[in-house]
């Protein structure tokens, strides 16, 4: 059965390889795409959006724009690592056939969730901006989504921000505060995301013939060695395609219910995901963290499908 996934996202490099993802496997069915500010401003990871779609001839698929700052920070965007603009490699030009929709990315999400009542997935890659103005809109939201799965947080690994905080989280933590205490979400964080590696002898296999390859292969690759050495791996981490991945194949993670909270306020609590282990308080649980991953079945879903999708011959030429 194909089930139909919202995604809200600020590609971003690893944010592109996701949507290809989605777009690609014939689990899913892609019923849109939410931007927000993040990895650039969200006029460029709009545009990014924009131009993945075109790169594969997708453009039936809505895009909605979002948020264009957190709700009580300072806007934060990490061009610094994914890349002028937000993305590394080049995307086509957007043109008319992937103009936005003339409605609010918050208000798309809660028309969708009403469209596709509890079927609808959301993958949330993005800071949660759009997701908690969608909650707050509609204060029924978890009821009506199937799952709510959120590529963010670091429950019980080092935070990439700060030692506790991962950067969707840091970037608005009053929104994930709100998310994370009263939506229910399956979290895919660092704790697994970390090492969502796509080897480089697989990436030597996939085919840079056109415009798509070569972009795809500047995403997969787009640490620098610095950011390598600092995490110890051998490859960049490809967060937001493990949350795809889960979606497609329910055996990549392996996941556990917690009470969870996150944390808004100071300089090393910001952002900071905390789930109550061990009962210390009566906060009941509320969501649930994946904690392991079998990232040789992920690697296989992401390398199977890149490699379909760059067979097929169908991508835009930029």
């Amino acid at each position: 059965m194909t089930r139909p996934v919202l995604i809200d996202t600020d590609p971003g490099c690893d944010d592109a390889v996701a949507i290809l993802l989605a777009l690609e496997h014939p689990a899913l069915e892609v019923v849109g795409l939410t931007t927000a500010h993040g990895n650039a401003p969200v006029s460029e990871t709009t545009a990014n959006a924009r131009g993945i779609l075109e790169f594969v001839d997708r453009a039936d698929v809505p895009i909605a724009v979002g948020a264009d700052r957190p709700q009580n920070v300072s806007l934060e965007t990490a061009e610094h690592i994914h890349g002028e603009g937000g993305i590394r490699g080049g995307v086509p030009e957007p043109t008319a056939a992937t103009d936005p929709v003339d409605t609010h990315a918050a208000q798309f999400i809660v028309e969708q969730a009403h469209e596709h009542a509890g079927d609808l997935v959301l993958a949330a890659i993005a800071p949660l901006t759009n997701v908690a103005l969608a909650h707050a809109l509609e204060p029924d939201l978890p009821e009506l989504l199937d799952e709510l799965i959120i590529m963010g947080g670091a429950a019980f690994a080092q935070g990439n921000v700060t030692p506790l905080a991962e950067a969707n989280f840091h970037s608005d933590p009053h929104a994930a505060h709100r998310v994370v205490g009263e939506c229910e979400p399956t979290i895919v964080g660092l704790d697994v995301t970390a090492n969502a590696t796509f080897p480089p002898d697989r990436l030597e296999a996939l085919s840079r013939d056109d415009p798509l390859g070569r972009s795809i292969a500047e995403w997969l690759t787009y640490y620098d060695d610095a950011t390598l050495e600092r995490y110890g791996i051998e490859s960049a981490a490809i967060h937001d395609a493990l949350v795809i991945a889960e979606l497609i194949d329910e055996d990549v993670l392996e996941t556990a219910e917690y009470p969870l909270t996150v944390g808004t306020d100071g300089d090393l609590a910001r952002g900071a995901l905390v789930p109550d282990a061990r009962g210390s308080t009566d906060t009941p649980v509320n969501g649930t963290v994946a904690l392991e991953a079998d990232y040789d079945r992920f690697r296989t879903i992401l390398g199977d499908s890149l490699e379909r999708l760059l067979e097929s011959g169908d991508a835009r030429p930029t």
